[in-house]
Formats: C-alpha cells, sequence, structure tokens
C-alpha cells in the first residue's frame, strides 16, 4: 500500500484514478491545482505523486520543478502531449516517469509498481555500510549523500542512484540495458532516459561529454566511472 497524491483538474479522470487507487488499497489525496499539489507535499508524506501537466492556475512543468524544490518524492507525469522534446525535458526537471492519456489502470499500476520499487530498493549490490570513493568522490549508500573533492553534492534521488551504481563498479563499462534492469527496474525502456539523467549527473560533476572526467559514455556499448586522469585538471 502507499501513499499517494494526484493532482488532476480533469473531475472525471480524479475520480477514476482516486477509485481506482482506493480500490488498489493505496491512501489518496487528491487536489486539483498546482498550488494545492506544494501546500500538501509540504505538509504530508507521499510515497508517488501522479501530476496532470494541464493544471488551470500553472502548467504542471513548472508545478514539477517547484516540487522538486522542496521534496524528491517519486512523480508519475500523465500527459495528453507526445511531444518527445518535452518529455526529455520532463524527465531532465526530475520527472521519474510519464505516461501518455488516454491510459488503462493496468498501465498505471505497472508504472507506480516500478517508480516504488525504485524508491524503496538501493541501486547496486554494495555493502550499504560501505563508502565508495572514485577520485575525488564519496558516495554514502547507507545516508544517500555524496561529495566531489569534500564538496557536497545536491543530487536527486535517481541521479545519487545511477552514480552509486557506477561507483559500485569503477572503470567497468555497465551497458545501458544492465543500468535500465538495475537503476530503473525496467527490462526495457528508451535509451534517452539515460541520456537525460547522464547529463544532469555531469552538471553537477562539473564535466560536459564532449570533456568527460569521471563519466565516459562509449557509443553502442555503455558507460564507465573512473576516476581522473592523472595530470588531467580538475
Amino acid at each position: 500500500m502507499a501513499s499517494v497524491l494526484v493532482v488532476e483538474d480533469d473531475q472525471f479522470v480524479r475520480s477514476a484514478l482516486i477509485r481506482h487507487l482506493t480500490e488498489a488499497t493505496h491512501t489518496v489525496r487528491s487536489v486539483g491545482t498546482a498550488l494545492e499539489a506544494l501546500r500538501e507535499v509540504a505538509h504530508f508524506r507521499f510515497d508517488v505523486v501522479i501530476l496532470d501537466l494541464g493544471l488551470p492556475d500553472l502548467d504542471g512543468s513548472e508545478a514539477l520543478k517547484m516540487l522538486r524544490g522542496i521534496t524528491d518524492v517519486p512523480v508519475i507525469i500523465a500527459t495528453a502531449r507526445d511531444d518527445e522534446a518535452e518529455i526529455v525535458r520532463l524527465l531532465n526537471d526530475g520527472a521519474d516517469d510519464y505516461l501518455i492519456k488516454p491510459f488503462s489502470v493496468e498501465h498505471l499500476s505497472a508504472r507506480m509498481a516500478a517508480v516504488l520499487r525504485r524508491a524503496r530498493v538501493p541501486a547496486g549490490d554494495v555493502p550499504p555500510s560501505d563508502v565508495l570513493r572514485v577520485g575525488g568522490l564519496a558516495i554514502d549508500p547507507l545516508r544517500r549523500q555524496a561529495e566531489l573533492d569534500g564538496a557536497r553534492l545536491d543530487l536527486t534521488r535517481r541521479e545519487f542512484d545511477l552514480l552509486a551504481f557506477l561507483a559500485g563498479r569503477p572503470g567497468v563499462v555497465v551497458p545501458r540495458k544492465e543500468l535500465l534492469a538495475e537503476v530503473w527496474q525496467q527490462s526495457y525502456g528508451d535509451d534517452q532516459t539515460i541520456d537525460v539523467h547522464l547529463s544532469w549527473l555531469r552538471r553537477k560533476l562539473g564535466e560536459t561529454a564532449a570533456r568527460p572526467r569521471y563519466l565516459h559514455t562509449l557509443r553502442g556499448v555503455g558507460v564507465k566511472l573512473e576516476p581522473p586522469l592523472s595530470g588531467q585538471p580538475l
């Protein structure tokens, strides 16, 4: 059972979601505006938020950015928009998953289950008590904290999971399928999801794909994390 916040202004869709989620034994609260959603997450703990984009007071994409400023709760976007560039932007802004309307209750249930598994299961198979160190990186899976050269990194849950998984295999090229299976808990998916999160993580590590320091992508193969080369500027 999960605690779910439904943010949807269409009363018909909202009622259907509430009914389905309640029948699935989830605890559900619902609101119809972005500002109400922000108040809810500030006062209550949720396991997942289902966020519509077409809200009356604020576009859902802006609401997502504001939510990410105060909480790391998993967010599933529910949208009628199927523009690929916008979907990539939403993932880049912190969405955990998205569903294109109309969708079946079975599809929603499967996506929710996957998101909740990812939120509850630590990434990788490294004992959580061990601090992982790769060059100037220090990753503590137990406290879910990461530092670069002694400075705390402000990472989202997914960014941390990705970094921790790769740090547990320094210098090893991890295939994209394995990243999807272990970090995203998915047997299939869009490579752009990985690319978006790698790009976001690179920014926080102070590097780019053209000038990598820690994160190296081997086209058509996978991704590896390794310390900067000796003499490479930090």
